[in-house]
């Protein structure tokens, strides 16, 4: 099943702002979970408009994908942060 969804300009925009949080550096090396956290935040809008008429399964489903959004931000700060301790413990190393 594909979903094609229309973001608007803005909420592009608030999307490239929130990936302002993730060093830059780290961030370009994940485009799969930068992908999938434009794709979800898209999700997020199309539920915000929907008619509320879905016996409560629209008001489940947001409730999830803010959960995966903040699972996929959580997993890019988890892999920036390991990655700076791994080269931190490789300096000690040496």
């Amino acid at each position: 099943m594909s979903l094609n969804f229309k973001v608007p300009a803005g909420l592009m925009a608030l999307a490239l702002a929130g990936s302002m949080f993730v060093p830059a550096a780290r961030a370009e090396e994940q485009p799969h979970m930068r992908e999938a956290l434009e794709h979800l935040k898209a999700a997020q809008a199309e539920l915000a408009k929907a008619e509320h008429d879905k016996g409560g399964h629209r008001a489940r489903a947001q409730q999830l994908v803010n959960q995966a959004i903040q699972q996929v931000e959580q997993g890019l700060r988890y892999d920036t942060k390991h990655d700076k301790d791994e080269e931190r413990h490789e300096k000690d190393k040496h």
